[in-house]
């Protein structure tokens, strides 16, 4: 991979953070769920931290400088019950549609960075390159992972409460 197509990827996955910093902040705007706001808003917080090291990954590279290692993790715990909403959710599920929104746009947003981050890591020889990008892959996968855990306990109560389902 070229310098240039380095830039290139860097670019791309900044549009990235930045799409996921704005959908997270309004989620937490329009959740009404209390854990669900903090854990929109955590996320937020999250890509705005990626977008940072991004940023510097640029800089560093337009300098010709070694890419500074990625050392954060993930604040969100997907191993929790509930990893964004809390148990009240359920008793208003068959309203809770920005909420299932919310989840299923989340999910998509961090699959993509996901699938970003693993390409630019393949793509380089550099090993400090590579970590970085390796390292935000966990990262958002740390995030996906609740947010798939989060929808697929709510899914079916969802669908059938809303009357989706065809039976």
């Amino acid at each position: 991979m070229t310098n240039e197509q380095l830039l290139a990827g860097l670019k791309e996955a900044m549009l990235t953070e930045m799409a996921g910093i704005e959908f997270y902040t309004t989620a937490a705007e329009k959740t009404v769920d209390v854990q669900g706001r903090e854990i929109f808003a955590l996320l937020a917080e999250e890509e705005r931290i990626h977008l940072e090291y991004l940023k510097r990954q640029y800089g560093h590279l337009m300098e010709n400088s070694r890419f500074e290692p990625l050392n954060e993790t993930s604040r969100i715990n997907p191993a929790q019950a509930s990893p964004i909403f809390s148990s009240e959710l359920t008793s208003r599920l068959n309203t809770a549609h920005w909420e299932m929104t919310a989840l299923s746009v989340g999910l998509a947003l961090e699959q993509a960075s996901i699938q970003r981050y693993r390409n630019l890591a393949s793509s380089t020889t550099i090993p400090e390159v590579q970590n970085f990008f390796t390292n935000l892959v966990r990262w958002e996968e740390t995030h996906a992972a609740a947010l798939q855990k989060q929808l697929n306990q709510l899914r079916d109560s969802y669908w059938q409460d809303a009357h989706f389902a065809p039976f």
